[in-house]
């Protein structure tokens, strides 16, 4: 089996996702994405990565990813580089899982259970599209007010409510992020105690609406400095979340550990750590409870997997973000049923019920607040065909 064509295709609408499809001589396609800045990473799969793996055989794909490292390291590949390589990479593994007539989680030397429990980040519909890789607060934010599930809306304004349909539905952990709004006026420096007040209020409405009942992850962003953040983490204690995740940035794992001594409450991190030297780096340091990695930036499916590894060998549970594109959630899922120390999946129904559907043939089964992965070879999804004739998309070839 020979890598013959390597494919980008980015659909306008949805600004940030980037697709990448790997073609060989035998006729499969395998599949990735990624997310922020598309055109860049576009550049760097045609001008670096497809050189590199046309006319190879793409079952040897811990080679590839370490090829492409090694080719891009020198100039420094936390970023678009490894966007890119992320792509590529979960399109080899979804080819293996193909060429061996299995599902991801079984070519990954199998599942460690059935199922994997979901949390709902509470996004809406529009959340994954605008301008691709700027950091918006809420208040920016554009509500879809005809939405079904426009839980960004509902969390802000009816948490209560909120909760109760995300318990009638099975599901039992929600993701917020009430406190950004309250950033950009000192740059994260700073919080007066009347706005961690306003920002605590969804978090009261869901307790008192549905008590210990659901859990709750609170966002951050890595908008705060470390004064700030601690002042929110202490006010948050009384309502028991089961995380804090990203509210410093894991640029420096000292100041993420001072948070995590400075509160009671697990500090969860980070999708923003790129690979698995930086995942070592808060591992060292301390500096989390929980450790989170991105499928589609942080390296790919075997990248993640170690870095879970690295989890499980500091006794620590693992969890795989997403509130991304439909193959990173798909793909999280596979890598959530394979590992043994995966906690709980991200997701987000306002996506897998709604554009995940439009741009790709197959989504994950949820049922009563858990995912199962598909069951058919690799990640079991393609595009849709209509994806690549709408006026919105542009495809880019390297042969």
């Amino acid at each position: 089996m020979k890598i013959t064509k390597v494919e980008t295709i980015h659909v306008g609408e949805f600004a940030n996702i980037l697709f990448v499809r790997i073609h060989t001589d035998e006729g499969s396609i395998g599949l990735g994405d990624t997310y922020y800045t598309p055109e860049a990473t576009r550049a760097f799969i045609h001008e670096v990565g497809a050189p590199m793996l046309l006319g190879h055989d793409p079952r040897d794909v811990e080679w590839h990813f370490r090829r492409l490292y090694d080719a891009t390291h020198v100039y420094g590949n936390r970023g678009n580089e490894m966007r890119g390589i992320s792509a590529l990479d979960v399109a080899m593994w979804d080819l293996f899982g193909q060429a061996a007539g299995m599902p991801l989680y079984r070519a990954l030397g199998g599942g460690c259970r059935e199922k994997v429990r979901i949390y709902n980040t509470c996004a809406g519909p529009l959340y994954a599209r605008g301008t691709p890789g700027v950091a918006r607060p809420v208040s920016q934010l554009q509500i879809d007010s005809t939405g079904r599930y426009e839980d960004l809306d509902a969390f802000l304004h009816r948490a209560d409510e909120l909760a109760r349909d995300l318990l009638s539905e099975g599901i039992g952990a929600m993701k917020i992020w009430p406190f950004d709004a309250y950033a950009p006026a000192s740059n994260g420096t700073y919080i007066s105690f009347a706005d961690v007040e306003r920002g605590l209020e969804p978090v009261r409405k869901i307790r008192d609406a549905v008590g210990l009942d659901m859990e709750i992850m609170i966002e951050g962003h890595g908008y705060w400095k470390l004064p700030a953040a601690l002042r929110i983490a202490r006010a948050l204690e009384p309502y028991q979340p089961m995380w804090l995740e990203d509210f410093i940035k894991p640029d420096n794992p000292d100041a993420l550990a001072e948070l995590r001594r400075g509160t009671t409450t697990p500090i969860c991190g980070s999708e923003l750590a790129l690979t698995r030297h930086h995942a070592r780096e808060l591992l060292e340091a301390g500096a989390v409870d929980i450790l989170m990695t991105d499928v589609t930036w942080t390296g790919g499916i075997g990248e993640s997997r170690r870095i879970a590894a690295m989890a499980d060998l500091a006794n620590l549970p693992f969890v795989a973000h997403d509130c991304t594109g439909p193959v990173t959630f798909l793909a999280s899922i596979h890598l959530s049923i394979h590992c043994p120390n995966a906690l709980i999946q991200e997701s987000v129904r306002a996506y897998y019920r709604g554009f995940y559907r439009d741009l790709v043939t197959v989504v994950p089964r949820i049922e009563d607040g858990f995912a199962r992965p598909t069951d058919t070879p690799g990640l079991g999804t393609a595009l849709r065909p209509e994806v690549l004739q709408r006026a919105d998309t542009t495809i880019r070839e390297s042969v």
